[in-house]
């Protein structure tokens, strides 16, 4: 899905409330698309730590309009599932990620657990 409308749409179709209900936690999710306009803003919270940092944010549990308790995981889980068919880990995005020299500065030689 490209724009968080129609995940909260998404999220009202699953368990109920007005879209309005949902919005804020999907608009969570997109944030990151102020600083990369492109989906690899994604890395940044579309994998499963991001949904638990969701929680921390929002809480356990968020009461829809219809007066039901929804778990905020099950929401954030919805968002990234929607978005790229499955929930990565983190560790799957950063193996994306291409070490440039100025990424491994400071590591000699690329030795683990120097920085």
């Amino acid at each position: 899905m490209s724009h968080c409308h129609y995940h909260a749409l998404s999220s009202v179709r699953r368990w109920g409330g007005k879209a309005e209900d949902y919005i804020a936690l999907h608009q969570w999710f997109d944030e990151s698309k102020k600083i990369l306009a492109d989906p690899r803003h994604r890395a940044l919270r579309h994998h499963a730590e991001g949904i638990f940092m969701l929680e921390t944010v929002f809480g356990v549990t968020i009461r829809n309009s219809d007066e039901r308790d929804i778990p905020v995981r099950l929401i954030g889980e919805q968002h990234v599932a929607e978005d790229l068919g499955r929930i990565p880990s983190f560790a799957d995005w950063a193996r994306l990620i291409q070490p440039m020299p100025w990424i491994l500065r400071g590591n000699p030689a690329g030795s683990p657990g120097l920085s």
